[in-house]
């Protein structure tokens, strides 16, 4: 059992839903960031998604593209992510954190010294979004031998004949994405949404989160309510983007997390 799995034991035993909040590690330098990813939990999110910086980020929009870019600028590495893990684990022992991104930095590290890395810093799971099911070898199951899960995305183009290959080796939850695009590009709708969860929720027992296009309590609430849980990333994001300061960002993502967990 990892803390992903604890968490949403205690939630499903509360009736709650999971809200996921997504930041960029050193976004938009360490000390801020680590100011917000200390603030989260208290705001309401149950699960964080530490953003890996990166220099191209395939999957992702623009506001996180020009995360991924300050970040860089302002000297994040693989490892200075890995240290606001380390210095957050100081202080909270109990929230999961999820590493987001991409392969290439990881690779470059190598994969043992990585995830030695990555435990010792709290890390508790991983989404790299650009490694398929069939390199399972490369990461995916290093990493649950470690004791990590690794967290699979479906999206709306995840046929019957894939989905089986997306869950297997999957632990932690299954990411849904809620629209056909990268981040940031659109409103996610529940109506689309809940029969895409309930399809997935028939082939597995993992809890299923939705992710992408949910900027507003509301639109978290509606998602939170056909699925396992919300995870939001670009609307928090685009806070920081604009210079807002960390008291302010976590006031919004305590309104976001409110209305996830009205559902």
């Amino acid at each position: 059992m990892t803390r992903i799995d604890d968490t949403f034991a205690r939630l499903r035993a509360e009736g709650r839903k999971a809200f996921v909040t997504y930041i960029m590690g050193g976004d938009p330098d360490f000390d801020t960031s680590l100011e917000v990813l200390r603030g989260l939990p208290a705001a309401g999110a149950d699960i964080v998604e530490l953003g890996l910086p990166f220099t191209d980020p395939m999957a992702d929009g623009a506001t996180i593209q020009l995360a991924a870019q300050r970040a860089l600028e302002a000297g994040m590495t693989l490892k200075r992510t890995l240290e606001l893990a380390r210095r957050f684990r100081e202080g909270d022992s109990t929230t999961p954190i999820v590493l987001m991104g991409y392969y290439n930095p990881i690779y470059s590290m190598g994969v043992p010294a990585f995830l030695e890395a990555a435990k010792a810093a709290g890390i508790d799971g991983l989404i790299v979004v650009d490694l398929p099911p069939e390199e399972d070898d490369e990461l995916c199951l290093p990493a649950q031998a470690a004791g990590l899960n690794f967290i699979r995305l479906a999206t709306p183009t995840t046929d019957d004949a894939r989905l089986p290959k997306v869950i297997t080796n999957s632990s932690g939850f299954i990411y849904y994405v809620s629209i056909t695009g990268i981040t940031g590009a659109a409103s996610a709708n529940a109506a689309r949404v809940a029969p895409e969860v309930a399809r997935i929720k028939a082939k597995t027992e993992l809890p299923v989160v939705v992710g992408f296009g949910i900027r507003s309590p509301e639109t978290a609430q509606d998602i939170a309510a056909v699925a396992d849980g919300a995870v939001v990333g670009s609307a928090i994001v685009s806070q920081l983007g604009a210079g807002k300061p960390a008291a302010e960002v976590l006031d919004f993502v305590r309104s976001l997390a409110e209305g996830a967990h009205r559902a």
